[in-house]
């Protein structure tokens, strides 16, 4: 899109320019695309979310959640798309998890989901340790294992200074599970 028409997209998509609109679309799709492709999103997944992003770039506006636009329509068309990548992520990671929770004598691996209604005895086990442990270790490991946060998020969530002190803090939390379990077993 050209200079002149940045400083009008805002008060085209309020007044409801399908046109501009299309062209915004058409313009940034592709480029999006490829972007989203370096977070290893599927195509299909990609495609969704760039729809849903449009959407909100044009319920923004209506809104008058965006007044004016400071960069190119694109920066912020791959800010909102950015924003629902992660999200689809974080929605994912509460379904599957990275690791999984075997208890063996010298080994333990954390996942499970502790919001079912029927635990297995292993879960059971999890949940009274888990609960043993301080409000903020609960916290970290909650937020890490069973909500799906990265080590950012719940930098920003539970207001740490470094990112650095929250990998040490979940590391001895996660240790002091493990000894939790082990005395019990």
């Amino acid at each position: 899109m050209s200079k002149i028409n940045t400083e009008n997209i805002i008060e085209l998509l309020c007044q409801g320019d399908d046109a501009v609109l299309h062209k915004i679309y058409v313009e940034n799709r592709e480029p999006f695309l490829k972007f989203a492709s370096k977070y290893h999103v599927q195509n299909s997944d990609a495609a969704d979310i760039y729809q849903d992003t449009i959407l909100a770039l044009r319920q923004n506006a209506i809104n008058g959640k965006i007044k004016e636009l400071n960069s190119h329509i694109s920066t912020y068309i791959f800010a909102i798309g950015k924003y629902k990548i992660y999200q689809l992520f974080r929605d994912r990671s509460k379904l599957k998890f990275t690791e999984d929770l075997k208890i063996t004598e010298n080994s333990f691996e954390l996942n499970v989901n502790l919001l079912d209604e029927k635990l297995t005895n292993q879960q059971e086990l999890i949940k009274k340790c888990l609960n043993k442990l301080g409000k903020q270790c609960q916290k970290v490991l909650t937020l890490f294992y069973f909500q799906g946060y990265v080590l950012d998020e719940i930098k920003n969530i539970l207001e740490y200074s470094d990112k650095n002190v929250l990998k040490s803090q979940k590391s001895r939390c996660l240790k002091q599970l493990k000894d939790l379990i082990k005395k019990e077993l």
